[in-house]
Formats: C-alpha cells, structure tokens, sequence
C-alpha cells in the first residue's frame, strides 16, 4: 500500500447506515462492508437477526469509539406478530409449543398493548444472546439444559396497531435499547389468551438515523466496485446529532486533542455529555461537564 492510501483510509472515519436485508446476520453486513472497503475498523451499533431487516448502523474508522453511545440510543420497528401460536423462540424460526382459536378485535389488541407502553419489566427470551455465568442462553436452551434469566427494565414509548388482518398484526414499536420485539409479541400474546410469536420485524429508525438515511446493502456494493462508496459516509459528528455541541477554535482543538479542559461558556448539569466540533463540522472529542471548575473535559478524543 503506498503512502497516499495509508493516508486517506487512516483519515476516513464516519457512520454508513445500511438497509439489512431478510437472510444475514449483522456481522455478515459488517464483513461485507470491511472487504468492500478495505477497512479494518468496521463495526456495527446493535444487532439485527437474520429475520429482521432495516436500519443497520455501521461505524468505519475512528468512529467505532461511538459504538456505545449509539447502541443506547432509542429504536423503532415495524413487527409483524402472529396471534393464536407460540414458539419456543418466541418468533417464527421455533418450535410451535402451542395453538389456539384467535377470536379478537382491533380494539382488544389496542388496550392490550396500552399495558405494555411506559418503563416496565420484560423477561428476555429463553433463545437470545445474553450471557448466563459465561455462556450463551441460546446455547444452553438448544441443549434443553435449565437455567433461570433476570427480567430488565425498558421503556416503550408507543405502541400502534397499524394493521389487523388476522391472524397478524402489525404494530409500530418505539422502544429502549435493550428491549425485545419477540418478548412483546409472546407476552401480547399471553395477555390476549391466544398466544403469539414475532414473524417479521424491520427496524425503521435507530438513534438519529431511519430508513430514509440508508442505503440497500446491494446497491453500497456496487459503489465498492466503482470505488466511490464515500458518497455514502455520513460524518461522525452527526451520529450524535441531537447531544449538545461545542464548536472548538483552532487554539481549543489543539488543547483538546492533548486532553486539556476547556472553560464552559455556560453552566451545565453536572455529568452532562457534549460533543465537541472544530469549525470545520469533524468530530473533534466527546466531552462531559465539570461543576465545580465549570469546565468540559475531554473523554473520548478522534482528532488528532
């Protein structure tokens, strides 16, 4: 690799959200992505099944460091549910552990998941990612070994029935990071009487990002062939679109970049998260408010 390469994949840093498609995982989409753009650094901001398609929010670059601030952020979906079966997965790809007559209203459906809007307390599925002493709950279930899983606390924030043409729903969920779709649809489906399972789900918005911001995973391919898949890099900067910004002179990012504080030019929570810029609109440090010296000090820096 000669030195101008060198130079410009160092400098590249930034987000590429992607539109999944049905049939890969998210690490296939970020495998794709690191051999198409002979990018090391590559990651994404929360995991999408195989099932699941939609926003895919993948980090290239420096920008990986903002991987845990974007993976809280706040997400939604369209959820097919499939009233009257339940599986042991909770979605589509399990086994069918029991059927029932589905006899019930729009309305019904509607109060229904009424009770599962605000900061509850949901039971993650017996089939998912989550660690039980070291290993993989999915693992353990698919060897029918026992084991026992703590609820968590989520927030939804709404819940519409937008279709309702049985035996499936349709219903938009804007939720927590941390939430399971597959848990609401089991648990929609006990609270019914019926039973149900999740049989498509396609995230719509991540964070700042939604559909209208990605790109189809086919076509950011083919800009890899033609060698102009940076028309699709969205600055890193704007990941963190909605936080409080602080735009930084040419003196406080050279201060900055070497971890030194910078004096507010106004009073903050105590703890409160900024991101700072430089005049030209790149990410320069994530900084956090200082009460006692109302100052902001630098905790993750990317300039340099």
């Amino acid at each position: 690799m000669d030195n101008d390469n060198f130079n410009i994949k160092n400098s590249v840093s930034g987000v590429l959200v992607v539109d999944k498609p049905v049939g890969m995982t998210s690490h296939d989409v970020v495998q794709v992505i690191r051999r198409g753009t002979d990018m090391r650094r590559v990651g994404h901001t929360g995991t999408l099944d195989p099932r699941a398609s939609g926003v895919l929010v993948v980090l290239i670059g420096p920008a990986v460091r903002l991987s845990q601030y974007i993976s809280a952020s706040d997400k939604r979906y369209q959820a097919v549910v499939e009233m009257g079966v339940e599986t042991d997965t909770y979605d589509g790809d399990g086994e069918i552990t029991s059927r029932a007559p589905v006899d019930i209203s729009f309305e019904e459906i509607e109060e229904a998941l009424s009770g599962f809007v605000g900061e509850i307390e949901q039971m993650p599925p017996a089939y998912s990612a989550i660690k039980v002493k070291g290993r993989r709950a999915y693992d353990m279930a698919r060897k029918g070994e026992e084991f026992e899983l703590e609820p968590r606390k989520i927030n939804v924030y709404n819940l519409e029935l937008l279709e309702w043409d049985p035996p499936e729903a349709v219903v938009d969920v804007h939720c927590s990071s941390g939430t399971y779709v597959r848990s609401l649809a089991h648990d929609l489906g006990e609270v019914l009487a019926c039973g149900a399972n999740l049989t498509g789900l396609r995230r719509t918005k991540n964070g700042q990002f939604a559909l209208r911001d990605a790109v189809p995973l086919r076509k950011l391919q083919e800009t890899f062939t033609d060698g102009d898949w940076y028309k699709y890099l969205i600055p890193a900067a704007e990941a963190l679109s909605d936080w409080y910004s602080i735009e930084l002179s040419f003196e406080q990012v050279d201060e900055v970049k070497h971890g030194h504080r910078i004096v507010a030019e106004e009073e903050m929570p105590a703890g409160k998260l900024a991101r700072a810029v430089s005049g030209q609109g790149e990410l320069v440090a994530l900084m956090e408010y200082v009460e006692e010296t109302k100052e902001w000090q630098p905790r993750k820096v990317f300039f340099s």
